[in-house]
């Protein structure tokens, strides 16, 4: 006959029905947030990091059209989808809402960024990313970015209402950006250097 040590005691078993769907439902939320990449710690990744904006350079180009990024003006976007280590590139936020305004886009997003345009020199934008989904943008000013008009992009309201001031346009929060307002039939047309 098989003896079992007395001395360890099975929670499960010895469990009340309370205690064993509370230990079962702890169970459940764990295997749930592990496979979806949800932690208490902000992480985004799974990989115990949150995922930082990336800095564009002389050879970043965007995703939809190859144009580099660095040869144009105006704020510029990346995205990082799931099981992406490395941004995709926008070279201007008309296209960046394009792409995640798009019936067809499933993808899962884990991260939007664009650039502070009250920070960014906009002849020739670097850094100052910022979370896409709080920034302000301005639709319908005079500035121009790589494909025509654009959505200027802002962490602050007092830069973005300097800008208006100064440019013309319309103040949006992000979730109020529409897609007929990111239209991008015609943006060659608007392009000199093409």
């Amino acid at each position: 006959m098989k003896t079992t040590c007395s001395c360890r005691i099975d929670a499960a078993t010895h469990a009340t029905d309370g205690e064993r769907r509370q230990f079962l439902g702890l169970a459940a939320w764990s295997a749930l947030a592990a496979a979806t990449g949800l932690s208490a710690c902000g992480d985004r990744t799974g990989s115990g990091t949150a995922l930082a904006p990336i800095e564009i350079d002389a050879a970043t180009s965007c995703e939809l059209d190859g144009m580099l990024l660095t040869d144009y003006p105006g704020p510029k976007a990346q995205i990082f989808y799931a099981g992406q280590a490395a941004p995709l590139f926008f070279c201007d936020t008309v296209e960046l809402f394009n792409t995640l305004l798009r019936p067809e886009q499933v993808r899962k997003v884990v991260a939007v960024y664009v650039q502070d345009m009250g920070q960014a020199d906009w002849e020739q934008p670097r850094g100052h990313w910022i979370d896409a989904k709080t920034a302000l943008y301005v639709l319908g000013s005079k500035r121009h970015g790589s494909m025509g008009p654009t959505l200027a992009s802002f962490a602050q309201a007092p830069a973005a209402e300097k800008f208006i001031a100064q440019y013309g346009g319309k103040l949006l929060r992000y979730e109020e950006v529409k897609p007929d307002m990111v239209d991008l039939s015609g943006g060659a047309l608007h392009d000199t250097r093409m």
